[in-house]
């Protein structure tokens, strides 16, 4: 679900369509899953008309992200520099666009 929204952006997407991709989830499902996202600070909702459109939360994301890397290599670095090396690349913007 995370993975999900990280992709979706900082639009979100609808709890309905967050089922679909999860293999048309039951909405208690997805609501209990989502609830405790929301409450661990990583998710956002909001109300449009009859839905509920989930966010991801960049910031606590990240911030977890950090937290969870912080000690992994425990002073062996090529435990964790697959995954930094991973990470850089994925967040290099594109080049025609940094020129826009």
């Amino acid at each position: 679900m995370i993975r999900l929204l990280v992709t979706a952006g900082p639009e979100g997407l609808p709890a309905g369509a967050i089922g679909e991709a999860m293999d048309g989830a039951t909405s208690s499902r997805m609501s209990f899953h989502l609830g405790h996202l929301e409450h661990a600070g990583l998710v956002t909702s909001r109300r449009e008309g009859r839905q509920i459109i989930y966010s991801v939360t960049y910031q606590a994301l990240s911030d977890l992200i950090a937290f969870l890397m912080r000690d992994c290599c425990q002073g062996r670095p090529e435990i964790c520099a697959p995954v930094v090396a991973a990470l850089s690349c994925s967040c290099e913007p594109d080049k025609d666009q940094a020129h826009a």
